[in-house]
């Protein structure tokens, strides 16, 4: 099913509420920030592009990565690897996500 997922699923949802089912089941309020495309890292011959995909929290969580369940407009991703980034200068209450497809 992930293999099937592709940066259109994602793109209408760009910087709109999202919520995020982190592994024990609570849901955090997400906002989808950026979808970006990444040839060079693309499994050969695979018939997706990788991307990737960049969430942040609208709550603060102490989330850190895990298999997670995101609904989109067109399916529901199950078991989805969502891993924290650093806050880097941002708020550090609120919780930075990527999910890497390759």
């Amino acid at each position: 099913m992930l293999n099937l997922v592709t940066p259109e699923h994602f793109r209408p949802l760009l910087a709109r509420t999202s919520v995020l089912y982190l592994p024990d089941g609570s849901a955090l309020p997400i906002q989808i920030q950026q979808v970006t495309d990444a040839p060079k890292a693309s499994v050969p011959g695979s018939p997706r592009t990788a991307f990737s995909v960049l969430l942040d929290s609208l709550e603060p969580t102490d989330f850190v990565d895990g298999l997670c369940r995101l609904p989109l407009a067109q399916t529901c991703l199950e078991q989805v690897f969502v891993s924290r980034e650093p806050a880097m200068g941002r708020d550090n209450a609120r919780g930075y996500f990527c999910i890497v497809f390759n």
